[in-house]
């Protein structure tokens, strides 16, 4: 201890105290108060360092730090990174004072943006407005000078000109029966040809509400016919391209919170131009759960419907019952769908000609005896579970495809005709080829599934 006498009582100091003599001894004694004594107990004459004894009296138990004294630090926050300097934390609390006026020029900044961004919108909206207005007065002055008698053109001109009756036919072509839904997409197509005709003699159409829905029980042709709309929607030009994307709850909802929005906005993206086709729509919604994540994905799809008429048509598609029910439960979905369509089950006559088509199709011959027991199968399967049209049909030529193929091909290793096959073996389709498959179901339980 600096100017201690000999003998002379030491002081203790507390810890800050001797790390403040550590880091500065100079500023240390100038405010440190140091009583002297000598052996007799008085004070002894104040020296340099030393205060007066009434100081020392007054700062005895005093606890001594050197806060206002220490040096400021500063601290760097991921140094190196970016091309600024990091926030300095000064002794005193002033990055409290910093990042008030930060936080107070990125709110300014926010709200000059927002600003901004009304003003753009409000030009647009104004820009809109002006051309709507011209757009009229073009009409009211063409109007005008308009003869009354004067002619549009005729139907027939529309409807091979645009394509239209070319795909109509080929939904003839390629749908047995259905006279129902032909009809229905006739009246669908009638309308958009004549909007287009008043289009052109400047009368103000409408845009209808293309969106559908399509009831009826598997193979029942309802995906054929969402093709072969969006080929006419796209002939007629109510949408760009007129392709079909389908889609199940699987490819629009998602497992956790904030996956279902992109999942459904992707498909929602893709089907963009052409038509959207939900199939079993039914399952999006969960009336058990009000948690259900297909919720969320309704919501953006009645959004979508409503603001993008003129880019997308969504058609709705599950069993009759079901898909009522949920329309039950979603009142905004069923407002927004101005088509419904049932595709009703096909008799075991036109099962038959769809048999027929599909041979055709794939350059087979079905004998007439093949005729005979293809029909007894398909009355056998009607009876059995999860018969589903067109699709049994199907399965059902695939069989006898494969069962005529080992036919041919074990009659040509046992040399038959020397081992040569000659085209009619490779087309026909016999009754023996069908006979294979009619005793499995023949034999199988009525509550048996099969293919």
């Amino acid at each position: 201890m600096v100017g201690a006498a000999r003998g002379q009582r030491k002081l203790h100091f507390p810890k800050a105290a001797r790390m403040a003599r550590q880091r500065s001894p100079r500023r240390y004694h100038s405010n440190m108060v140091v009583r002297r004594r000598n052996q007799s107990g008085h004070a002894t004459t104040p020296g340099p360092h030393t205060p007066r004894h009434d100081d020392a009296e007054t700062h005895k138990n005093k606890k001594i730090t050197d806060h206002a004294h220490r040096p400021a630090t500063v601290v760097q926050a991921n140094p190196g990174i970016g091309t600024g300097q990091g926030p300095s934390l000064e002794w005193g609390g002033s990055d409290t004072t910093t990042g008030g006026a930060k936080k107070l020029s990125e709110a300014l900044e926010e709200a000059d943006i927002e600003r901004k961004k009304a003003v753009e919108e409000a030009e647009r909206r104004a820009k809109w407005q002006e051309q709507e207005r011209e757009e009229k007065l073009r009409k009211v002055a063409f109007m005008k000078e308009m003869p009354d008698d004067t002619p549009a053109g005729s139907v027939s001109d529309y409807m091979y000109k645009e394509g239209v009756k070319d795909q109509l036919d080929k939904l003839d072509y390629d749908l047995v029966g259905l006279l129902p839904v032909k009809q229905r997409v006739r009246e669908i197509a009638a309308l958009l040809v004549l909007d287009k005709m008043r289009r052109k003699l400047g009368f103000d159409t409408a845009v209808p509400s293309l969106h559908m829905c399509f009831t009826g029980a598997p193979g029942t042709g309802k995906t054929t016919v969402a093709v072969r709309m969006g080929q006419i929607l796209a002939k007629m030009g109510y949408c760009r391209s007129g392709h079909v994307v389908v889609a199940t709850r699987d490819d629009l909802v998602g497992q956790y919170v904030g996956h279902t929005a992109p999942k459904t906005k992707e498909v929602i993206k893709q089907a963009l131009g052409g038509v959207l086709l939900v199939d079993e729509a039914y399952y999006l919604y969960n009336a058990a759960n009000d948690r259900d994540y297909g919720q969320e994905s309704i919501e953006i799809l009645l959004t979508f419907m409503e603001n993008n008429r003129e880019d997308l048509v969504v058609v709705l598609a599950g069993y009759k019952d079901r898909m009522d029910k949920f329309f039950s439960f979603i009142p905004g979905m069923s407002s927004r769908i101005g088509n419904h369509i049932d595709f009703p089950n096909y008799e075991v006559d036109e099962l038959f000609e769809i048999s027929k088509v599909m041979s055709r199709d794939l350059d087979y011959e079905m004998t007439d005896e093949a005729g005979d027991v293809f029909k007894k199968y398909i009355e056998r399967r009607m009876a059995m579970p999860f018969f589903s049209n067109a699709r049994t049909v199907r399965n059902a030529m695939d069989r006898a495809r494969m069962n005529a193929a080992i036919r041919v091909f074990d009659q040509a290793i046992a040399g038959a005709n020397g081992g040569d096959v000659g085209a009619d073996d490779l087309k026909a389709i016999t009754a023996d080829d069908f006979q294979v498959i009619l005793d499995e179901a023949l034999a199988a339980e009525d509550d048996a599934i099969l293919a």
